[in-house]
C-alpha cells in the first residue's frame, strides 16, 4: 500500500523562531507509517505554489508546473492519505486546503486518509480536524474514525520527529497505530474493491465544470 503523507504547513522558521512544528509531526507519522506502508512526504515548501490559484484541472497540461503534474500522478496513484495540520481560528490550514484543492476530487476519491492535527498549546488542533473531516469527506477520501491529535507538539517531538527526551516513545507509537491500522484495513479494502469494480463508472467525475454533475432540468 502506498500512502502520501501531506504537511499542511508552508511556513518557513529560523531560530529563534518559533520551530515549524508541523514537519515534526509529520516526520514522526512517516517513521511510524512506514511499517505498513510505502509511504511519501509532500511538503508544500517544496512544491512551486503559485500566487495565483490556478487548479491543473483548469489549465492546459503544457502549462501545469512539472512538480504539480508528478505530484497529481502520484496523488493518483496512491492507496491512502494522511493529512497533518495545524489549526488556525478552529479550522484546517489554508495551506493544506488549498494544495489538495489544486487537484481533481476523482485523484483522491474511493480511498481513506487519516486526519492528524497539533498544537503548541493543550488542544492538538482538535477544533481544525472537525473541519477538515467534512472537506476531505468532500474530496471522497473519507476519514477513518480514529483522528491523531498532538498537543504541545513543540515539546513532544525534535526536530527529527522522535518523541522528545521525556516522552514515552512506546506509548506515542501505539497511539499513532490505531489510525494508522485503520488506515491501512480500509487502504486494503477500498484497493481490493476498485480492482472488482470501476467506482467511476456509476459516479463520473466532472473533468472541467462543476454542471457536469448538474441535476437534469425540469
Amino acid at each position: 500500500m502506498n500512502v502520501l503523507v501531506f504537511l499542511g504547513s508552508c511556513r518557513a522558521s529560523s531560530p529563534p523562531n518559533p520551530p515549524r512544528l508541523g514537519e515534526r509531526v509529520a516526520r514522526h507519522l512517516v517513521g511510524e507509517a512506514s511499517t505498513s506502508f510505502d509511504v511519501q512526504l509532500i511538503d508544500p515548501l517544496s512544491l512551486p505554489i503559485e500566487p495565483v490559484f490556478r487548479p491543473v484541472f483548469t489549465r492546459p497540461a503544457a502549462e501545469v508546473p512539472p512538480a504539480m503534474a508528478e505530484l497529481h500522478a502520484r496523488i493518483r496513484a496512491a492507496d491512502a492519505y494522511v493529512m497533518v495540520s495545524p489549526e488556525y481560528n478552529h479550522s484546517p490550514s489554508p495551506a493544506l486546503t488549498d494544495l489538495l484543492n489544486a487537484f481533481p476530487s476523482s485523484a483522491f476519491a474511493f480511498k481513506p486518509s487519516l486526519i492528524a492535527t497539533y498544537s503548541s498549546g493543550q488542544w492538538g488542533g482538535t477544533r481544525a480536524a472537525v473541519g477538515l473531516r467534512t472537506f476531505l469527506s468532500e474530496l471522497g477520501c473519507l476519514p477513518v474514525s480514529a483522528m491523531l491529535h498532538y498537543p504541545h507538539a513543540d515539546r513532544v517531538f525534535d526536530a527529527e520527529g522522535r518523541p522528545a527526551a521525556g516522552e514515552d516513545a512506546a506509548r506515542w507509537s501505539s497511539y499513532a497505530a490505531r489510525g494508522l491500522s485503520q488506515l491501512a484495513w480500509w487502504a486494503q479494502a477500498a484497493a481490493a474493491q476498485r480492482k472488482a469494480v470501476d467506482p467511476f463508472a456509476a459516479s463520473p467525475p466532472f473533468r472541467r465544470r462543476p454542471t457536469e454533475r448538474d441535476a437534469p432540468a425540469g
